[in-house]
């Protein structure tokens, strides 16, 4: 296994994004269309926030019983706006990150994924499933 190997090798590069000003059901069909688990949400070509699926399961009602749950779930997501959902306060690398590094980051954290930006652009995102395939790579 290389010591030194950037974390650019095994980042997702075509990275699907939210607009800061989508709603939560545009989300919400972006992570069930691509089976994903993590959106940046960007202004521009700025990155101003991360949304995960598990944000989005927290304030709806996915385990409603016996209730119609597209129509309780589209009255939840009316309720917030991304921003209001999203983490803001985002840890970020850059391309040239060791994969050793975004690892370290990740096992102390409690969160699963984290945009890559170079020159305060976003250029992927790497995530904990990354790790773990480029590991079972290695054997």
């Amino acid at each position: 296994m290389k010591k030194r190997t950037p974390v650019s090798v095994i980042m997702t590069k075509d990275v699907i994004t939210l607009n800061h000003n989508d709603n939560l059901e545009v989300a919400e069909g972006l992570f069930k269309t691509h089976n994903i688990r993590h959106i940046p949400v960007v202004s521009g070509a700025s990155i101003v926030g991360l949304l995960s699926y598990t944000d989005l399961l927290r304030i709806s009602f996915a385990d409603a019983i016996d209730e119609d749950e597209q129509d309780v779930d589209t009255v939840v997501y009316n309720m917030f706006t991304i921003e209001q959902v999203m983490a803001k306060n985002l840890v970020s690398v850059s391309s040239a990150t060791t994969i050793k590094e975004v690892a370290e980051i990740l096992s102390k954290k409690e969160f699963h994924a984290l945009p890559v930006v170079d020159n305060d652009k976003l250029v992927g995102i790497v995530t904990t499933t990354d790790l773990i395939n480029y590991l079972i790579e290695q054997y």
